[in-house]
């Protein structure tokens, strides 16, 4: 397996945490926050697919998925379109209120763009310095590692509250 295969297989893992933490849920149910401070599954949806869109725009020198294909448009947050969910409070949280079908729709869409852009990777692409902000600078395979890390830790987490929404329903 090659670099670009296994960074494709990688990214690829965040569709499936996604879709089993948000499908089929309602708009009510994917607020859910299991305390007034918590992230909601809506939320960590949202913000796993905005990181990678922001981040992978950033280093492939693209425009964000969420303005060119009119994703901010549909979602219609009250928000600023270059928002990713960094910083938000936990009154920001509670704003991203969407459908599964436009949160799975949205990351699908962002995944298949970073899949094009990771297919074209090689090797020595992954030592290409992205930002000179930080010591030592990072790279772009340390970029791309966090990158998959963040989305991957955020479908985990909406999963989690999904659970927790689950187990509340039933009791």
């Amino acid at each position: 397996m090659d670099v670009a295969g296994l960074l494709i297989e990688s990214f690829g893992r965040l569709d499936g945490v996604l879709t089993r933490a948000v499908d089929a849920l309602s708009v009510d149910e994917l607020a859910f926050r299991p305390d007034p401070q918590a992230n909601s599954i809506a939320w960590l949806a949202w913000h796993a697919a905005r990181g990678e869109d922001a981040q992978i725009a950033d280093v492939a020198g693209s425009e964000q998925v969420w303005t060119s294909q009119g994703w901010a448009d549909r979602f219609d947050l009250p928000f600023d379109d270059s928002a990713t969910g960094y910083g938000h409070s936990a009154q920001d949280v509670g704003r991203v209120r969407a459908s599964s079908d436009l949160l799975l729709a949205y990351a699908r869409a962002v995944a298949d763009r970073t899949q094009d852009y990771l297919a074209g990777l090689t090797d020595s692409d992954l030592d290409r310095v992205v930002d000179e902000r930080w010591d030592p600078p990072v790279t772009l395979g340390v970029r791309l590692v966090s990158i998959v890390g963040d989305s991957l830790q955020h479908a985990g987490q909406a999963a989690y509250v999904r659970g927790l929404l689950e187990r509340s329903t039933r009791a």
